[in-house]
């Protein structure tokens, strides 16, 4: 048996700088396509939401090709999810900004499956090296 093992049984790596840096730049790109899918769906609907969606999908798997692997996805994604759970809390003058509408529910449930969709999809990272088939 060789000493080369399947990727998840190699021991975890710290991750550069540089992919940290890449990370934090796309959550902060999640928060501001979260904070502008919510201004936009409303504005223009039916047109707005898809604008909206759009987005959010091209920042997801966007991240995930910049980065190749599923962590740009999930980066992004994260920051859409806080910047949407932030927006839809009220405040106590009686201001919202999502209103209980098919379109605002659209939005929210629609981001969050095209985040799954986008990290489902992302490149995943194959180890170097020698071919991991069996027989090669």
């Amino acid at each position: 048996m060789s000493d080369r093992h399947p990727m998840l049984a190699q021991p975890l790596r710290r991750p550069s700088a540089g992919r940290m840096a890449a990370h934090l730049g796309l959550f902060v790109l999640g928060l501001v396509v979260g904070a502008a899918g919510a201004l936009v769906q409303a504005g223009w609907f039916p047109g707005g939401l898809l604008l909206a969606l759009a987005g959010a999908a091209g920042a997801f798997l966007g991240g995930a090709w910049a980065t190749r692997g599923r962590g740009g996805a999930v980066a992004g994604a994260a920051g859409w999810m806080l910047s949407v759970i932030l927006l839809t809390a009220s405040r106590p003058e009686g201001d919202f900004l999502f209103a209980a509408g098919a379109g605002s529910y659209a939005y929210l449930l629609g981001g969050m499956a095209v985040a799954v969709i986008c990290a489902t999809l992302a490149p995943v990272r194959q180890p170097g090296g020698r071919s991991v088939r069996l027989g090669e």
